[in-house]
């Protein structure tokens, strides 16, 4: 890997993809992994020298100021941020729950934007600063009873995409992944196609951060198969019409 005695911060670095990059970058860098559970999060410490644990609940915005003086006392920088943490609940069918959203943007959207504005100040002393978000294929296509989770994520996007323009001394990856088999995906009650382990997630998420890709989708027979699935509900809607 290629990249090598650096500061990272991962959020949600207790399972899935998080916990995978975690790992795998604390062999020859330092790690700040964040997250909620404090236990998953010592137990990554004592696994690896090379992690920090840092409990931090990126929806939390009264937690900026806390964990911002808490990284600026013990480091001098931050090379490299992944924007990871992510939640996903699914609305009731057919019904519009307000609290759902509002959980959904928490995590999802505004969880980037605290931990922004959590590590700015370590990223400016940065040689390179490098921030890295964790999006989803989801926003390429309508899924059912998605629409929450699907908004958050999407805003999520446009966000850092806005933020890019604006910080032009940060380079920006976003990162598209489709299914994960992780405690999230474990819940689903539908088909997931292509589903990939966190540890070969990773290794293509690795490809991205190497190379400060501003854009990668994986797996790439996903991203065919949602643009075939709109192609083709376009289609028989064109058809209905004329008929």
């Amino acid at each position: 890997m290629a990249i090598h005695n650096e500061i990272i911060l991962i959020t949600g670095a207790t399972s899935g993809l998080g916990r995978a990059l975690a790992r795998a970058l604390a062999k020859d860098n330092t790690v700040i992994a964040c997250g909620r559970n404090l236990k998953k999060l010592e137990e990554l410490s004592e696994e690896n020298k090379n992690i920090t644990a840092c409990p931090f609940d990126v929806s939390e915005r009264t937690a900026v100021v806390e964990i911002q003086k808490k990284l600026n006392n013990k480091f001098e920088r931050i090379d490299r941020v992944i924007l990871n943490a992510g939640d996903c609940i699914y609305l009731e069918q057919g019904e519009l729950q307000t609290e759902t959203f509002d959980a959904m943007m928490a995590v999802n959207f505004y969880g980037w934007i605290n931990t922004l504005k959590v590590c700015k100040p370590l990223l400016s002393a940065a040689r390179q600063p490098h921030v890295i978000g964790i999006c989803s294929q989801v926003i390429f296509a309508p899924f059912s009873r998605a629409g929450a989770y699907g908004a958050s994520k999407a805003a999520a996007d446009y966000f850092l995409q806005s933020f890019a323009m604006d910080h032009l001394d940060i380079d920006v990856s976003i990162v598209y992944p489709g299914f994960i088999d992780t405690p999230l995906t474990q819940r689903n009650d539908f088909s997931m196609p292509f589903l990939l382990s966190p540890e070969d997630a990773c290794e293509r998420t690795l490809t991205a951060i190497e190379k400060r890709k501003a854009r990668f989708t994986f797996p790439k027979r996903l991203r065919l198969l949602l643009l075939l699935s709109i192609f083709r509900s376009s289609w028989r809607k064109k058809i209905g019409q004329q008929g």
